[in-house]
């Protein structure tokens, strides 16, 4: 399951970040590590992008970017 999967309402824990490069560091420094628990909020009326609470912080995400977030 990876973190698109999600609808909103339900949340899931991250198991592995796929990304590379400057994008996997910008999820890093956002706190998007390794058994943190991410909560899907909703949706933009087109449908990307989503927006995820990640501790405490509601971040914006697209669908292109949540595939490579691995959940549990």
């Amino acid at each position: 399951m990876n973190l698109a999967d999600l609808e909103p309402g339900e949340s899931g824990v991250v198991q592995k970040l796929l990304l590379t490069g400057s994008q996997r560091r910008r999820l890093l420094n956002i706190g998007l590590l390794r058994d943190t628990r991410v909560q899907c909020l909703g949706r933009s009326p087109a449908g990307d992008p989503s927006a995820y609470l990640i501790r405490g912080a509601v971040i914006a995400l697209r669908a292109k970017d949540c595939q490579e977030i691995i959940l549990s």
